[in-house]
């Protein structure tokens, strides 16, 4: 049997910041944008437009959800964005208004610097050691 993650969901105030952060400044792919009728929307995003992984941007509908924009994995770096070409996103990501807490640095698997969308939402950009 062979089985992957086709998707994982980030839960955003609205759609359009959403995009606008995620596409418009991370440098992500808009993959699908749907309207479902009644202010729903299927919002499929991909750091490629090939990358099997899909993150669904979520509008959040209700207190609850509200609450948790930023806060999915509690703090904790909980989204790893790999490259193969570290510094050149580092420096675009930058130059587009990412917010990094630091900078790059090499560890005993690569390099990599922690960045995080406008709600909290905690990123590792990494490019791993050959």
């Amino acid at each position: 049997m062979s089985a992957y993650i086709s998707a994982f969901t980030i839960v955003v105030p609205d759609y359009d910041s959403g995009l606008d952060f995620y596409v418009g400044r991370a440098g992500f792919h808009l993959i699908e944008d749907t309207d479902l009728g009644g202010g729903k929307r299927w919002v499929l995003i991909a750091p490629s437009p090939d990358a099997q992984t899909r993150i669904l941007l979520a509008k959040a509908a209700d207190n609850a959800q509200s609450a948790a924009i930023g806060k999915q994995t509690g703090g904790r770096v909980g989204f790893f964005l790999h490259s193969d070409a570290f510094d050149a996103d580092y420096t675009r990501m930058l130059a587009a208004g990412v917010t990094f807490e630091e900078s790059p640095r090499e560890e005993s698997y690569g390099k990599v610097a922690v960045w995080s969308d406008p709600w909290g939402n905690r990123w590792d950009l990494l490019q791993l050691s050959s």
